[in-house]
């Protein structure tokens, strides 16, 4: 099996959520979108840079698959303490 239909196959999963939450307006629906597909691009990242045979690029993705949340989560609890006061 071809990689590039793989990699596709995950920015077609990379859609799912993001179009769920574009018809909903809840916003703890956004983020948990925004955070899925923050980690499916780190794990796109990794996959490309396994293709090419590029360290650099698969450590730019590890950095994104472990850091990259953090920020969202952040914005998260930041939003939750809005709606409680």
């Amino acid at each position: 099996m071809n990689l590039n239909v793989v990699l596709i196959a995950m920015i077609l999963a990379l859609l799912i959520p993001m179009y769920e939450a574009w018809q909903d307006d809840d916003i703890w629906q956004k983020m948990l979108a925004l955070a899925s597909a923050a980690t499916k691009t780190s794990i796109m990242i990794l996959v490309v840079s396994v293709l090419r045979d590029d360290w650099m690029i698969g450590v730019c993705g590890v950095i994104i698959l472990s850091v990259g949340n953090a920020g969202l989560m952040l914005l998260a609890h930041v939003l939750k303490r809005m709606n409680e006061v």
